[in-house]
């Protein structure tokens, strides 16, 4: 059969248009597939960086990691870049790579359905489309999740999700309360703290801190990026970054592990070296290990919250009334602005689009106890579709880029099976995912995540969703499908 006819009649699909649908475009046209559309919902690229706007927004990990492998940016402002230069990035790679005119705006994907061989589309306007191979790079947070407090409709303030931050909305001298202290809540508290006449952080759980620096790049520095390539990839390539990412990756999976212990010194020392007032610091101070939940990175959340305008509210949330949140003891606390930086559904995934796979399997089903893919990847009985960032893939304080990019070198090899004819269809094995799902579940329960906090890490049954070894076991196994998990049809 002959590998360029096939390679030419091969049609792709994207669905979304964030860091891993850029890059996937990035990388077909790579491998000279030139026959490929990405849809976005929205009415321009981004993804989260294009719905997160919030003051405050930082990216907690280092800018020269958080790019491409082969679009290095020499001109961060930061070690941790701020959102909207993260969004400027990705515009700008768009741009160089010219995929502007492989993109539809303004189209949400609502349908899915395999059939005849081919995946057939449907798009919330009625757009159709058919294509060989589907690329989920739907992404992650994307579907903000609102908490379920009595009288939210009837505050007479503005009142908003930290995701659909509503910038007409004056915040200087206001009295303005935060709900949810994930690193979102936490980056608000940072940026608002000298701005408000009041502000209430309203915390249900307390969070574990990881003090970091957040220096700027000077100008000279940013001029030997622009003019030393091999200093810029260094810095991508950062070893001593990379070998703490290891090592910290290492510690989620053992949680008796001397580095565990290191992180756990690290977050409790800042803790009682930052907060002066007793009983303040005791509310402050979570009563599950270190990194269980997610860990923040901050360099001044603890200042903040000691801010004369700042107030830690630890009290439960009652209702919410025309002028501000009652918690449970009585108190009302006045706001003019309540922003509900309460996060994502994590399970979502390609959901609440409906994908139906081979012999009319719904997705909807085959997800109905936990989202799950072989190696992140494949789902058995939806051929020709895989997934970037994915279930089960690797989710921490590291970059996703990287992970996205890994999952592309093995995805691209699964094409290849296709395009050079040696099957029309692929996706992973039933018995492979099986497997695959004990082992990582068993594996989960006993890393950090599993022991004895809730998480959006978690699944509905308390399960741990995420990648549960090292990452440098995920990069091994991304370097080449093993195809005996697999079902290639002919």
């Amino acid at each position: 059969m002959n590998n360029e006819n096939n390679r030419r009649d091969l049609r792709f699909v994207i669905i979304g248009a964030g860091m891993a649908g850029i890059l996937a475009g990035i990388k077909l046209r790579e491998a000279g597939y030139d026959n490929f559309t990405i849809y976005e919902k929205a009415d321009r690229i981004g993804g989260t960086w294009r719905e997160n706007t919030y003051p405050g927004l930082t990216c907690d990990v280092p800018s020269h990691s958080y790019t491409y492998s082969f679009a290095p940016n020499p001109d961060w402002s930061r070690h941790l870049p701020p959102g909207p230069e993260v969004q400027a990035y990705f515009a700008k790679v768009t741009a160089e790579y010219k995929l502007a005119d492989s993109i539809r705006f303004n189209e949400e994907i609502v349908s899915c359905v395999f059939e005849d061989g081919q995946w057939q589309l449907k798009s919330a306007s009625g757009i159709e489309d058919r294509a060989d191979f589907v690329i989920g790079a739907t992404g992650v947070l994307h579907h903000p999740k609102f908490p379920q407090i009595p009288g939210a409709d009837s505050f007479e303030g503005a009142l908003f999700h930290s995701a659909q931050w509503d910038h007409s909305v004056p915040l200087d001298g206001k009295r303005i309360g935060v709900i949810g202290n994930g690193s979102t809540g936490v980056q608000i508290i940072s940026a608002l703290a000298s701005r408000a006449q009041k502000l209430c952080h309203f915390q249900r759980t307390a969070q574990w801190i990881m003090p970091v620096e957040n220096p700027e790049f000077s100008e000279a520095e940013k001029q030997a990026f622009r003019e030393d390539a091999e200093l810029l990839h260094r810095m991508q390539n950062d070893e001593t970054l990379n070998a703490n990412i290891e090592r910290f990756t290492q510690a989620i999976v053992d949680p008796e592990s001397e580095a565990m212990q290191q992180i756990e010194a690290y977050v409790k020392s800042n803790l009682e070296n930052s907060v002066t007032d007793p009983e303040l610091r005791e509310r402050l101070r979570p009563n599950y290990r270190a990194a269980c939940k997610r860990l923040i990175y901050s360099p001044d959340y603890y200042q903040a919250i000691q801010h004369p305008n700042a107030q830690l509210v630890t009290d439960g949330i009652e209702c919410i009334e025309p002028q501000g949140v009652r918690t449970k003891d009585g108190v009302l606390h006045e706001l003019d602005v309540i922003v509900f930086a309460t996060g994502f559904h994590a399970d979502r995934f390609m959901r609440p689009m409906n994908v139906v796979g081979r012999d009319g399997v719904a997705l909807n089903h085959v997800w109905s106890v936990r989202p799950t893919a072989y190696m992140a990847v494949s789902i058995p009985d939806f051929p020709n579709l895989f997934m970037l960032n994915g279930p089960n893939g690797p989710v921490g304080n590291f970059s996703l880029i990287e992970i996205a990019e890994l999952q592309w070198n093995y995805i691209s090899q699964l094409i290849e099976k296709v395009a050079g004819g040696e099957c029309r269809e692929v996706s992973a094995s039933r018995e492979a995912l099986a497997q695959f799902d004990r082992e990582r579940i068993a594996a989960a329960r006993k890393t950090i995540f599993g022991t004895g906090c809730n998480s959006w890490y978690l699944d509905a049954e308390g399960v741990p969703a995420t990648w549960p070894w090292s990452r440098s076991r995920f990069a091994e196994e991304m370097q080449a499908p093993k195809l005996e998990a697999f079902e290639l049809v002919s």
